[in-house]
């Protein structure tokens, strides 16, 4: 590939990355940003519950669901505090006349490594609840993700 290719998807990669940053930056106080720790807990519980109840879980499997929804909370809570303000640091990249490449491809690089530190348990935890599964409830899970339906939406 070209290196004029390579680096212009890099660079539309890393804007785009920058850019979904600065909007989650922007709405802090939304979608449990903001929320206490009893808060939080009662909305995963609140997540377990619901999809525990669609997909028929007995009570091993609700477990299974409950580490993994966990899981996933402790990885978003550890990339979150990797970014503070990532509205301050997109706009220390463009403060200039010229696009900080070298700060962007740092920042990418911090945001990597904190999604890549707890994949693995996220990844374990994942395929422990989905092989705890019986087919039945395996295809329901491949139904929503193939209709792109998510399990929040009504009707």
């Amino acid at each position: 590939m070209k290196r004029w290719i390579r680096r212009t998807l890099a660079g539309l990669a890393a804007v785009l990355t920058l850019g979904a940053l600065g909007a989650c930056g922007h709405h802090r106080d939304h979608a449990g940003w903001g929320a206490t720790p009893e808060e939080q807990a009662r909305h995963r519980e609140h997540i377990v519950d619901r999809i525990g109840t669609r997909l028929e879980l007995n009570e091993a499997q609700k477990a299974k669901l409950a580490v993994l929804v966990a899981k996933l909370h402790e990885q978003r809570s550890a990339f979150a505090g990797q970014q503070p303000d990532a509205r301050a640091q997109l706009q220390a990249l463009v403060a200039g006349d010229k696009f900080d490449r070298a700060g962007a491809q740092a920042l990418m690089a911090k945001t990597a490594a904190a999604l890549e530190t707890r994949s693995p348990e996220v990844i374990a935890a994942l395929g422990d609840f989905y092989d705890s599964l019986d087919a039945k409830q395996q295809a329901k899970v491949r139904e929503v993700l193939q209709h792109r339906r998510g399990w929040w939406r009504r009707g």
